[in-house]
C-alpha cells in the first residue's frame, strides 16, 4: 500500500500543534480549501468528521483515535476514490524545545494508480496540511 511519512520540527508547546491537528477547522484559513466540522465526536474528539474541500465537493475524514499531545489517527470516510486511506500523526517533544511531528498517510486506491504517483501525491498533500498548521500556530502564538 503507497505511503509517504514527512517529519518536521514546529517551534511551539506540543498542546498547541496537537490542538491544531485534532481541531481540524482552525487550520482552514490557512489552506487553499475549506475544513469544517460536519459531525461532533465524542468527549475526547474520537468520531469527528471533517469535510475537505470546496461546498459539497471534497472528501470527509473521521477521527478515528485521539490520544492528547501523543497522537492522532484518521481515515477517509466518504469522497475520495479509495479503498483505505489513513493518516497518523504523533507528537514528541523535540530536543530543539519545540515539537516534533511525524506524519505518515497510507491508501488504497480503488482506481489503478502507479504507486510512485500515488506517493508523490500524499507527500504532497501532507505538506500542504503541515504548511497550513505552521500558519495557525503561528497565528497563535
Amino acid at each position: 500500500m503507497p505511503s509517504s511519512t514527512v517529519e518536521t520540527v514546529f517551534d511551539a508547546p506540543r498542546d498547541v500543534v496537537y490542538r491544531h491537528f485534532a481541531e481540524r477547522e482552525s487550520v482552514s484559513p490557512y489552506l487553499p480549501i475549506q475544513v469544517k466540522l460536519v459531525r461532533p465526536g465524542d468527549e475526547s474528539g474520537v468520531g469527528a468528521q471533517h469535510s475537505l474541500g470546496f461546498g459539497k465537493v471534497g472528501i470527509t475524514e473521521e477521527i478515528t483515535k485521539l490520544v492528547p499531545g501523543e497522537r492522532m489517527e484518521y481515515k477517509v470516510a466518504k469522497g475520495a476514490p479509495v479503498k483505505r486511506h489513513v493518516g497518523i500523526v504523533t507528537f514528541a517533544d523535540d530536543p530543539s524545545g519545540g515539537t516534533k511531528v511525524v506524519y505518515t498517510m497510507e491508501s488504497e486506491p480503488s482506481l489503478p494508480v502507479p504507486a510512485p504517483v500515488l506517493t508523490a501525491g500524499l507527500r504532497a498533500l501532507t505538506n500542504q496540511l503541515i504548511g497550513g498548521i505552521r500558519k495557525a500556530v503561528a497565528a497563535t502564538a
